[in-house]
């Protein structure tokens, strides 16, 4: 069998991260096997359709490096691939399916839909079209249609039997036909309902796997009578465990979740991307979130989860989405990157920052704050004050450990003139002249630094304080520390 899997969102509202991880095992099972990930567009909801949730769709999917052999911008042999732009196709199956008695015209009105249910639900019955159109004759037809009615097409599902079907995932399974009504097909202004256009269009892209997530799990009966009465083989099918809440008692919101202590966390790719997730650490996270390998392996390159994907390792049982493994991912995937891939990674964080930062600058820090990193943009806050000289320094955080304000002062003016001396700025001579004269201060390096650290970073906590020294260059360090003496000598004569 070729393998031909697609992912068929909606664009009702922006990508969110359980679409992101459907649409990741499908591109996975298709690269495992050398087949074909297909891109197909499910706009058929008019009133749902929002055009920037589909950009937001394709950029988020990119992104992620997901990309698709057939669909949109790429094109195929099986388009169109939006399924707006196959109403014809749909018309075609629906009469097919009323000339073959599979499929019948129902002219009930919504008053009339309304009412049956507000009576079901009086007395109990159980839910559903009481098929009050699937025997109608011609005369009646005619006289409805008279009135100017457009009829809703509706599947006659069998009053008898069973239908089974195999979840690759969950096993075999069958529902008795007597629980299902007769679900609509097409839709009075022409367009088609999930189920029809679903089936349909899975049948002509040649799908041969269906992976979705469970809550689709009732559709399948249906589907299955479809597929019988049109004489077609259906896919296989698997159905992904759900992702639930940080906290593991329920489904993952599908705008924001919420964690311990009330916590809310971000579901939508477009925020992991924006908040400085990196897609590969993103990429081997989802791929957790409800399959694994053996009991031990967490850290997967893309070539590698291309190996070893397989639907036999896909978890029946919902998985927690934990935020603080993908942090702790995150940052595990930003430490083995190389100071110029980092760079690259942290220049357009720097300047969605509001800064404007030159790529020799950010190469030399790169190493400085790689270690500190969970995110990308963690960055922003250590690393400010090399884009701006405004750096105010509050006179508290120049005192050092165990001094005073007057003795970090006399402190400071000593490493300013030290600083002036030096032969150079590199980091071996930075290092072995203040070392030196914190001995000869008799202070210990880390009380004699700290308020070196604060007048040129303003921070109380920094980079590592010799590679900052040099990044900066000595005009700008020695600049900011006697900016900062002054702020200090003003403080203490108050």
């Amino acid at each position: 069998m070729k393998v031909r899997v697609r992912f068929a969102p909606s664009p009702t509202g922006y990508f969110h991260v359980g679409g992101a991880r459907t649409a990741l095992y499908n591109w996975l099972l298709a690269r495992h096997h050398g087949g074909v990930f297909i891109l197909r567009i499910e706009d058929t909801d008019r009133t749902r359709y929002q055009p920037e949730a589909l950009d937001d769709l394709l950029s988020s999917l990119r992104w992620l490096g997901l990309d698709w052999d057939e669909g949109p911008e790429t094109g195929g042999d099986h388009g169109p691939y939006f399924q707006s732009e196959r109403l014809e196709i749909y018309q075609k199956y629906a009469n097919q399916l009323i000339d073959e008695g599979y499929a019948y015209n129902c002219y009930c009105s919504p008053e009339r839909l309304a009412q049956m249910r507000r009576k079901q639900r009086a007395s109990g019955a159980s839910q559903g079209y009481d098929r009050h159109c699937r025997e109608l004759t011609a005369q009646q037809r005619a006289e409805y249609e008279a009135q100017g009615i457009t009829p809703v097409v509706r599947f006659k599902t069998p009053l008898a039997g069973s239908t089974s079907y195999v979840d690759v995932i969950r096993g075999p399974s069958a529902v008795e036909n007597g629980t299902l009504d007769d679900l609509v097909l097409l839709k009075s202004d022409g367009f088609p309902t999930y189920h029809l256009a679903n089936v349909v269009d899975d049948h002509l892209m040649e799908i041969s796997h269906i992976l979705r997530g469970d809550e689709w799990l009732p559709s399948v009966p249906r589907h299955v009578l479809l597929y019988q009465a049109f004489a077609w083989e259906p896919p296989l099918y698997a159905h992904l465990p759900v992702i639930l809440s940080p906290t593991g008692k329920g489904k993952m919101s599908k705008r924001k979740t919420t964690g311990p202590g009330g916590r809310e966390y971000d579901v939508l790719a477009r925020d992991f991307r924006a908040k400085g997730y990196l897609p590969e650490a993103m990429i081997n996270f989802l791929a957790l979130v409800g399959w694994g390998y053996d009991d031990k392996t967490e850290i997967f390159s893309r070539e590698e989860l291309i190996q070893h994907f397989s639907l036999e390792g896909v978890n029946k049982s919902a998985a927690a989405f934990d935020y603080d493994k993908l942090d702790w991912l995150n940052g595990l995937y930003i430490r083995n990157m190389s100071a110029d891939e980092l760079a690259g990674r942290l220049m357009p964080v720097l300047r969605e920052a509001g800064f404007d930062p030159d790529l020799d600058t950010v190469r030399g820090l790169a190493p400085l704050v790689q270690e500190r990193l969970k995110r990308l943009t963690d960055v922003v806050d250590w690393v400010d004050f090399f884009f701006s000289d405004e750096i105010t320094c509050d006179p508290a955080l120049l005192v050092g450990k165990k001094m005073t304000l007057a003795t970090s002062l006399i402190a400071l003016e000593k490493a300013v003139a030290a600083l002036e001396a030096l032969p150079d700025f590199e980091v071996e001579t930075l290092d072995k002249a203040l070392r030196a004269l914190a001995d000869e201060l008799g202070l210990k390096a880390g009380s004699f630094f700290g308020p070196i650290r604060a007048a040129v970073t303003g921070k109380k906590v920094s980079p590592p304080l010799f590679g900052t020294l040099h990044l900066l260059g000595r005009e700008r360090v020695l600049a900011r520390m006697r900016r900062a003496l002054q702020v200090g000598k003003a403080s203490l004569a108050e």
